[in-house]
């Protein structure tokens, strides 16, 4: 369904406050447009929800998709869940061809997996020696959309345990020449080793974080540095242990402790005053569309229902440079029965989607 111009009356979110919104050529405005289609009344208007770390084309299981249709697909199973924005923190498939399409959410990239040889997944990163780090870090900066994707720690096998990747002073180096070409910088890290390195050197954000400790959450907020938990992917730590037990009993005891650890390690960062977002890391072992579990789990650690919710809308699109229901902003939003902020399993009901001023399915 298209429309040159609707109209949507209900509670907007976060402010709480009922009102009438028109979208004239797919931007908010609260200026009446005469002969707008009424599309939605008397719901909740929630800003279109972001999953802050996902995957377009890593196909189920690992490796890339078989083709673009495939992307597309995992991009509109995302859409459906009211998710209207995407932060892809690294593909193996170049998905540029899916800008133009008028379905799909927008699509914030990081490139491509930064990972040390034969020290991540196969397939998925570009894999490279600590010389190189720095170029590499310059050319997908440049090839993303502001962002670039470090892999912090993974499995030594020498070790048995989880280790940092790249020396202390490469990290700062390739994070110093990110942010020279106007690119910010997040890194992969389950253990606690990688994260003193990549916090001092000026790292925007960590994935995951499940090995932060209450000093570098500390630091973390003092420098305004996000973390955007996974959740939903965290469970996953029991079964990684299991699998990597019988060669790696040390690795297989560590991830236990993350994971036993997790939710305290979420509640201590967002009472520190840590920008705390919602991802996924939808793509390979985790499904599409499961935004609202995430943010379920985030209140279940200990953040309060309208930060979690936040955490995956209006803080999350700041963060990410998209504005909310404001005049002249372009028109994502999601519309609920119920009040979300009460009630976050209502995330799991959109009853409209208008995605850039379009109503989708």
């Amino acid at each position: 369904m298209t429309a040159h111009a609707l109209h949507l009356s209900g509670v907007v979110l976060p402010e709480g406050e009922h009102r009438d919104v028109w979208v004239r050529d797919g931007r908010f405005t609260f200026d009446p447009v005469p002969g707008a289609e009424t599309v939605s009344r008397g719901g909740w208007l929630l800003p279109g929800l972001v999953d802050a770390h996902c995957h377009v084309g890593i196909a189920r299981g690992g490796g890339h998709v078989e083709d673009l249709a495939h992307a597309r697909q995992q991009a509109l199973t995302e859409r459906d869940a009211g998710v209207l924005a995407l932060r892809d923190c690294g593909s193996p498939v170049d998905t540029r061809e899916l800008d133009g399409d008028p379905e799909l959410p927008t699509i914030i990239r990081a490139g491509r997996h930064i990972a040390r040889t034969r020290r991540y997944i196969p397939g998925l990163g570009v894999e490279i020696e600590p010389e190189d780090l720095v170029e590499q870090t310059r050319v997908q900066a440049r090839r993303g959309d502001g962002w670039v994707k470090l892999v912090g720690d993974w499995i030594d096998r020498s070790v048995g345990d989880l280790a940092p990747e790249w020396p202390a002073d490469v990290v700062a180096a390739a994070i110093a020449a990110a942010h020279e070409e106007g690119a910010r910088v997040t890194a992969h890290t389950f253990g606690t080793d990688a994260l003193p390195a990549l916090i001092e050197a000026g790292i925007d954000c960590i994935e995951h974080g499940t090995g932060l400790t209450e000093e570098l959450i500390g630091e973390m907020a003092r420098r305004g540095t996000a973390v955007v938990p996974t959740l939903v992917n965290v469970e996953n730590f029991p079964g990684f242990a299991a699998a990597g037990e019988k060669k790696f009993p040390t690795y297989a005891s560590t991830m236990r402790r993350l994971y036993a650890n997790s939710g305290a390690v979420v509640r201590a960062a967002f009472e520190a005053g840590v920008p705390v977002f919602a991802g996924t890391d939808a793509g390979g072992g985790i499904d599409h569309g499961v935004i609202a579990d995430e943010i379920r789990a985030l209140c279940q650690a200990g953040i309060p229902a309208e930060a979690a919710l936040a955490a995956g809308s209006w803080k999350a699109r700041e963060w990410l440079g998209l504005r909310g229901i404001e005049e002249g902003a372009t028109a994502d939003v999601v519309v609920y029965e119920t009040d979300p902020r009460a009630d976050l399993d209502a995330l799991q009901r959109p009853e409209r989607t208008v995605l850039r001023g379009r109503v989708v399915a």
